[in-house]
């Protein structure tokens, strides 16, 4: 018997909206705060040291189109 053909999954994940995350509104991580601080550099921006998990996750996709990373 053949094995049946499937669609290819997309290569975008679906995420959810980093704003509907039920701990977005914590601080961001310490992870997300050492990514976001490299990525800032290298665009030549400067970045709040205050963002919630949602927000540097926001901020973090900005940056990562801007810099080429996100590619």
């Amino acid at each position: 018997m053949a094995t049946p053909r499937t669609t290819p999954r997309s290569t975008e994940s679906p995420e959810k909206d980093p704003r509907d995350w039920t701990t977005g509104d914590e601080p961001m991580t310490g992870p997300q705060r050492s990514y976001l601080t490299t990525l800032a550099r290298e665009a030549g921006e400067e970045v709040s040291d205050d963002l919630s998990k949602a927000e540097a996750s926001e901020r973090i996709d900005e940056l990562r189109a801007r810099t080429g990373r996100g590619a």
